[in-house]
């Protein structure tokens, strides 16, 4: 009976752990709200697309009028036509701001883009006689325009037009700047190269769309931990205490579009981005988030030690005190996402432990009134905290260190328990 009593306690505290748990994402939530009001401020993640070439064409379409009635209408649609070669070289220069006890990773952006289009004369054979080439606007997509820091203006034959903001058609871009090229027969029977200066700022990532027919690539920053993420990896990179590059090489080959058509791409286009993001390499939450999963083991192996000791001293050891010593260890919990938050989670970790430990170790001495019966509890929960910090800072053998944890923890339990007569222990 002691024994389910003891393991009714141990269910109920789950209530606090669970609690312990909703405490961490509430402080998570926190921290992406300070995320997303200095990217508000300073600017988002930021991906690049084009420059591309958009034409206006006008179609006949058949429009649906409802009661089986349908008529047909003249609408404007567009054409995009996507570089031949695309050249982007970017360099991040990194910052941290503040907002609150929280850090935010930000950046500014010096980002060169260099374009070559080739001759567009007999591009869309089937559109071709309809393609309005006199209202034919060049386009870049910038996903936060708020951010960029000075005038842009695309370099083309010698001249430096400005470019303005909003685009023509959203079929492949939901932000972006314009400017009207305006396209003879001289002008379509020629290739063409421009290039464009970007100063802007971002946040968290940066990110390039490979809408050349070749497409390169290069990131540059003093940021030393990147995550490289996206469609494409870099073909060749470097990651150092003082920053990282990296170059990509993307063919039209490796991505779904080509490089003419007609109608909505934007979502295809945005799938096949790729850039690095600008992390902070330690994420106190995930750990936490790990601790606390391990909260039932850390709250039976203590139990089981009192209640050992209960049985083979022959003690009595009230419900109330086994409720009060699981109570010390949830309160592990929500010192260590306190102080994680301030002071990084392993020393926060061992603080508090440390003090978790003092606390339950003092409160068993009176308890027991055994020396010995209380330098073991004090061994076993280092062992058992040591063991939960070493299976939380391992990503790839956590599984593995965890499993053969518990089967030496159940062989001992099982050395421990066999000469005792469970018929008598409670008499």
């Amino acid at each position: 009976m002691r024994a389910l009593l003891v393991a009714v306690l141990v269910l109920l505290l789950l209530i606090p752990l669970a609690m312990v748990q909703d405490l961490i994402q509430e402080r998570e939530y926190h921290k992406d709200d300070a995320v997303r009001e200095v990217s508000a401020t300073w600017g988002g993640s930021q991906t690049i697309t084009g420059p591309l070439i958009t034409v206006p064409y006008q179609a006949t379409v058949r429009v649906d009028l409802g009661d089986g009635k349908t008529e047909m209408r003249n609408v404007t649609q567009y054409a995009h036509f996507l570089p031949e070669k695309l050249d982007v070289a970017g360099n991040l220069d990194p910052e941290k701001r503040h907002r609150g006890i929280y850090d935010v990773v930000v950046y500014k952006g010096h980002i060169d883009i260099a374009a070559t289009f080739p001759a567009m004369n007999g591009a869309l054979p089937g559109t071709a006689s309809a393609l309005q080439w006199n209202e034919a606007s060049l386009c870049l997509g910038i996903s936060d325009l708020r951010s960029i820091k000075q005038q842009v203006s695309a370099e083309l034959d010698g001249r430096s037009i400005a470019f303005e903001p909003g685009v023509p058609s959203d079929d492949l871009i939901a932000s972006g700047l314009s400017l009207a090229i305006p396209m003879d027969s001289l002008s379509l029977n020629k290739p063409f190269a421009l290039s464009i200066a970007l100063e802007l700022n971002g946040s968290g990532s940066f990110r390039v769309v490979p809408v050349g027919r070749n497409t390169t690539a290069s990131v540059r920053s003093t940021w030393p931990d990147p995550s490289f993420q996206g469609a494409f990896l870099p073909d060749s990179s470097t990651v150092d205490a003082n920053g990282f590059s990296a170059h990509w090489t993307v063919l039209h080959l490796n991505r779904p579009y080509p490089q003419e058509f007609t109608g909505s791409r934007n979502m295809e286009l945005q799938e096949s981005a790729f850039g690095p993001d600008l992390i902070l390499p330690v994420d106190e939450y995930q750990k936490s988030t790990r601790a606390a999963k391990y909260g039932l083991m850390l709250i039976t192996m203590v139990f089981l030690v009192f209640f050992f000791v209960e049985v083979l001293q022959k003690l009595r050891i009230h419900p109330i005190q086994y409720l009060l010593v699981g109570l010390a260890l949830c309160i592990f919990y929500t010192l260590l996402i306190a102080l994680s938050e301030h002071i990084g989670f392993s020393k926060a970790y061992i603080t508090s432990a440390i003090a978790v430990i003092g606390l339950v170790v003092f409160y068993a001495r009176s308890v027991f009134k055994q020396t010995k019966a209380t330098q073991l509890l004090g061994l076993v929960m280092v062992l058992v905290f040591g063991f939960m910090f070493t299976v939380i800072i391992q990503e790839d053998y956590a599984l593995l260190i965890g499993s053969i944890g518990l089967f030496i923890v159940l062989a001992i339990v099982m050395a421990v328990s066999r000469k005792i007569d469970w018929n008598k222990a409670g008499e």
